[in-house]
């Protein structure tokens, strides 16, 4: 019996129980917190439910690491695999025992309430470590994934002003080793605020830094939880910088705790005991939903290096005794076209996908092959969450997203704000959530935070996908309706991008489009430059260095080609989207009006032979 059989006792069916989880905000949260026994008091749900700004919980303190820590000392708690080292597995009792050491190192370090501790840390179990320590001070903590170059890491832990900064001094992709310690001082540099540098040592690699990972965890443990306010920053997630730098987006501790305990017992099914695996980096809001598993009691199988290394089957020797699995369209897609058979796993009961949409032929692949249901999930860093996944009430169905998640109130709206089902619209959620941002860091009256999700139809929260409600009450989601570079599980935003490319001599200006693959591969990454003294393959060159270096080597581009000239909005905003689907086969005259654009000759270099 699933937990939302519990739950949902009464309902007589999840569209009856989804339906009151939206109509009867404060009555759904309530029992929400009840019903998993959250430790804290409160007086009343809603303070105010208007968007943005909706107040949540208000009076009521409480500590997410507190809710993370508490299983059986002999639980297991942690499995790590990684090809920079030997594989590894912390008990409950041991994981406590290393977070309430490096609680007492970072306030030694004079990490409290409020102060910002960031790590350039793959996913293993010292972030973990580090991250729940942070949470428990009140501290807030972020992360970069270590595939990211200097610039992005500066571009995103800049804004937020840290002063413990963590890392590690290289790592090991399949059969590459990766040095990252020129990375690690480029960071520091460009980080005035970092008092301390804690090096984690890691295989082979280690960094210049004043205080060492052992050297933190060596005094007596200090267990303890700080509560917090319910809104109080717990991490600073990053969003992909369309335009101008990464929106640094806070989560609070009761957001984040009540949303995760909902969305691991009622959709992703997870039990006290389970085992889960879902291959991600510490830069993805993934690694947050992953860990978060802690909280049902159930063990996170921790994974780092080359996902598909030594070959396409390495994920499913991984998933031995796992419940869930988790992946991507693009991984499923490229097992059934090599053939591979994931092998016997009797222990899984889900499969969760997400990342991108899921092609039919990969959910029959993945259905006939596993034998076990398949979740297909949507959501965002912003929410770090799903809006629409599946459930154990509802049978999935190919080529669509299940059901809205509880809680969610989403569905589709037309340019005029008025809600469609059988075609395509704007992926939209009318009324709050607690896991919706606090904010955005250093972002004086929200004017950002306002600008990104609720311009287009007010009081109403954008999200920025294309998607289509069915008669059946799922969701078909046809992609991002904004430029984010997504490849690989690794996203950037086009603004990110520009800044390198920019940058070099010989390049006066440039855009890039992502063509998404229609079966969930890669796709191609194509970039346009405008070149007054030729492109040439020294400048290719140096061009794919420098994003390989400064952002990431998975978003090289397939393919550079010279413009004359760069299509502009009159108010001079690249053409990023019109072009992609002129690309795609689409007439320009039909995505673009020449009154609205600066130079429309500019747009006839784009079609015919550069699709």
């Amino acid at each position: 019996m699933s937990e939302l059989d519990a739950f949902g006792r009464g309902f007589g069916s999840y569209e009856e129980l989804w339906r009151w989880s939206v109509t009867d905000l404060e009555g759904f949260w309530a029992k929400v917190w009840d019903h998993f026994e959250v430790r804290g008091s409160y007086d009343r749900v809603l303070g105010s439910a208007g968007m943005p700004g909706a107040e949540w919980f208000p009076g009521a303190e409480l500590n997410y690491a507190e809710h993370m820590l508490g299983g059986a000392g002999d639980d297991l708690a942690v499995v790590a695999h990684s090809q920079t080292r030997a594989s590894l597995s912390l008990t409950s009792g041991e994981l406590a025992d290393q977070v309430a050491r490096a609680r007492a190192g970072l306030r030694r370090l004079g990490v409290g309430r409020g102060d910002r501790v960031a790590a350039y840390l793959p996913n293993i179990p010292e972030t973990l470590v580090a991250f729940l320590a942070c949470a428990s001070l009140g501290a807030v903590w972020a992360a970069c994934a270590p595939e990211f170059g200097a610039r992005s890491v500066v571009d995103r832990f800049a804004q937020i002003e840290p002063t413990v900064l963590l890392a590690v001094g290289g790592y090991t992709h399949g059969t590459k080793e990766i040095g990252k310690s020129a990375d690690v001082t480029a960071i520091r540099a460009g980080l005035p605020s970092v008092r301390h540098v804690i090096g984690v040592p890691y295989g082979q690699y280690t960094v210049d830094a004043d205080v060492s990972w052992p050297e933190l965890l060596a005094s007596a443990p200090e267990p303890g939880f700080d509560r917090v306010p319910f809104g109080h920053p717990l991490y600073v997630l990053f969003s992909s910088g369309t335009t101008g730098l990464p929106k640094a987006i806070v989560h609070g501790h009761g957001g984040i705790l009540l949303e995760h305990l909902k969305a691991h017992a009622f959709h992703l099914d997870t039990r006290p005991g389970d085992r889960l695996l879902w291959h991600t980096t510490t830069a993805w809001m993934m690694w947050n939903v992953l860990v978060s598993g802690l909280l049902r009691r159930a063990a996170v199988v921790l994974t780092d290096g080359n996902p598909q290394y030594p070959d396409l089957g390495a994920q499913w020797r991984l998933a031995e005794g796992a419940t869930l699995v988790g992946t991507s369209p693009a991984y499923l897609m490229a097992c059934r076209a090599a053939g591979v058979e994931p092998g016997d796993l009797p222990h899984l009961r889900t499969l969760g996908v997400t990342g991108s949409p899921l092609p039919a032929e990969g959910f029959d692949w993945a259905t006939e092959r596993l034998g076990v249901p398949v979740n297909s999930m949507s959501g965002g860093t912003d929410i770090c969450s799903a809006f629409v996944a599946g459930n154990p009430w509802v049978p999935p169905r190919r080529g669509e997203l299940t059901a809205p998640c509880l809680g969610v109130d989403v569905t589709a709206f037309d340019a005029a704000g008025h809600e469609v089902v059988g075609e395509v619209g704007e992926l939209v959620v009318r009324r709050p959530l607690p896991s919706m941002p606090v904010g955005f860091w250093n972002d004086p009256g929200h004017r950002r935070y306002r600008a990104a999700y609720f311009d287009t139809y007010p009081g109403v929260w954008r999200h920025g996908d294309w998607v289509t409600r069915t008669p059946e009450g799922g969701f078909v989601i046809s992609g991002r309706s904004d430029a984010t570079l997504n490849r690989g599980g690794v996203r950037l935003g086009t603004a990110e991008f520009y800044a390198v490319v920019e940058e070099l001599p010989g390049v006066e200006d440039s855009l890039v489009v992502h063509l998404e693959d229609g079966d969930g591969g890669p796709g191609r990454l194509l970039l346009f430059v405008v070149t007054p003294a030729g492109l040439d393959d020294d400048l290719r060159q140096r061009i794919r260095t420098a994003l390989r270096e400064e952002l990431s080597p998975r978003h090289v581009p397939d393919r550079i080609e010279a413009v004359p000239a760069i299509p502009r909005t009159l108010t001079g905003k690249k053409l990023e989207t019109p072009i992609k689907q002129i690309l795609r086969g689409r007439p320009p005259a039909e995505v673009i009006s020449p009154d609205a654009v600066s130079d429309y000759a500019a747009v006839g270099a784009f079609t015919g032979s550069l699709r």
